[in-house]
């Protein structure tokens, strides 16, 4: 009964992150998300259990120190949780398409340069989607690579390029917590402004990650399985414009806000695949949602956390803060660092771009906002593929058996320290001119 219950209240929480708009819909969201991680405690990670249990002790704090505080961090829950979980559900109904199965062998094969590239950009563009969903598509070819023909040069290639090419998502993709985390915090900023500087951040460092690579044969042996057409590629090319013009609409054109529109375009992909296959007379079985114990306490407690702090932050924080010139560009170029650091530390960016949106943003002049956005979403996208603990480097290290210290820290360190220097040139550069 307990699996059943789970996935119960997990689309109780969904539910309820679509109808945040209703008096009290955000502590349902918020009681639904705890509960679902308590009756899935002997199943967890040993760090979401502490990042749950570290909220509970700010839940604590909040109610003895200051009731105030707890209305907002619960909004930020419930939001958190129902934008991983569309994800989540759109990544089971995207899996079952042969489309993506095609594209990922694609993907692999190829000569070393070509085949880098494509899986690089490939586990990007899949990535908008499907977030880490992207990470068990591809990383599962290179897997299969690996326990058919064994360790080479080119499946650790291989294995880079996929970190990486997830790694860059949460600086481009719209769909991504971190963009969505940083518009929601910095209020007044335009997704179109912050997308005009990340995507070219993010191109750059896929081609600045072929300079880090193993030398390895020039020709690989081709898939026998049947690789994508033009038909694959376009139909799942429009499918994610799809997603992202709903998403730009709502946001922009409704002033629906930028976590719940991307709620509402990813599950309008899984209510239209539904009814697209009772068209065809076919009943796929609803997704299980009971192991998802570890994402919503990790999602969700990081960003109770996070939002706590901040508004302790904030209490002691009186008018405008009052720095010289220069501070704000030095700020800026210290963002992309703490995240990266916080994260050998393994505390997650969720935390981190909540205390630094909430608190910055708050004094940030409004004019150069665009610096400290940029700052923080190339600061999460060094982060997620550099730092060993990040979860799509433990997904790759199930798949693969490389090392999460070897396959992000140990292997891709210089090219993060270049993407940490680009990511801290930019915040300066945007903070300077917009000042």
């Amino acid at each position: 009964m307990s699996p059943r219950l789970r996935s119960i209240l997990a689309y109780l929480a969904l539910l309820a992150a679509i109808l945040a708009f209703l008096p009290g819909a955000t502590y349902v969201g918020a009681v639904a998300v705890a509960t679902v991680v308590i009756l899935g405690w002997g199943e967890m990670r040993r760090v979401p259990q502490g990042v749950f249990l570290v909220a509970c002790a700010g839940l604590v704090y909040a109610l003895v120190a200051d009731q105030a505080l707890i209305g907002d961090a619960i909004a930020n829950v419930t939001r958190l949780a129902g934008l991983i979980l569309a994800v989540m559900l759109l990544s089971t109904v995207l899996g079952r398409s042969r489309d993506l199965q095609r594209i990922s062998v694609s993907l692999f094969d190829g000569r070393p340069t070509g085949r880098y590239l494509s899986l690089a950009f490939g586990t990007a563009l899949v990535s908008i989607p499907l977030n880490f969903g992207s990470v068990a598509v591809v990383g599962s070819l290179v897997g299969e690579r690996i326990r058919g023909d064994g360790d080479s040069p080119a499946t650790r290639n291989a294995t880079r390029a996929v970190l990486r090419g997830f790694g860059t998502s949460p600086a481009f993709s719209p769909l991504s917590i971190s963009v969505v985390l940083t518009l929601t915090l910095l209020p007044g900023l335009k997704s179109a402004s912050l997308m005009a500087v990340a995507i070219p951040f993010a191109v750059v460092m896929i081609f600045l990650g072929l300079i880090w690579r193993e030398p390895e044969p020039a020709s690989q042996p081709l898939s026998r399985n049947q690789p994508a057409g033009a038909g694959s590629w376009l139909r799942f090319g429009g499918l994610i414009l799809g997603i992202c013009a709903g998403v730009f609409g709502l946001s922009h054109g409704l002033g629906v806000s930028y976590a719940h529109a991307v709620t509402l375009s990813c599950l309008a992909v899984v209510l239209g695949a539904r009814v697209q296959a009772w068209l065809r007379d076919e009943h796929p079985p609803i997704a299980p949602m009971d192991r998802v114990s570890n994402e919503l306490a990790i999602v969700g407690g990081s960003a109770f956390i996070g939002a706590i702090i901040s508004g302790v932050v904030l209490g002691h924080i009186h008018g405008s803060a009052q720095l010289p010139d220069w501070g704000w560009p030095v700020l800026a170029a210290c963002v992309p660092w703490i995240y990266f650091v916080a994260g050998l530390m393994g505390v997650n960016p969720i935390v981190i771009g909540t205390l630094t949106g909430g608190i910055l943003g708050s004094i940030w002049p409004h004019e150069a906002l665009l610096g400290l956005a940029v700052a923080m979403v190339t600061g999460w996208s060094i982060t997620a593929f550099g730092t060993p603990f990040a979860a799509n480097a433990l997904i790759m290290e199930r798949l693969t058996g490389y090392r999460a210290n070897d396959a992000s820290l140990k292997w891709s360190l210089e090219v993060s320290g270049v993407g940490l220097t680009l990511g801290s040139l930019l915040g300066v550069g945007l903070t300077l001119a917009l000042l």
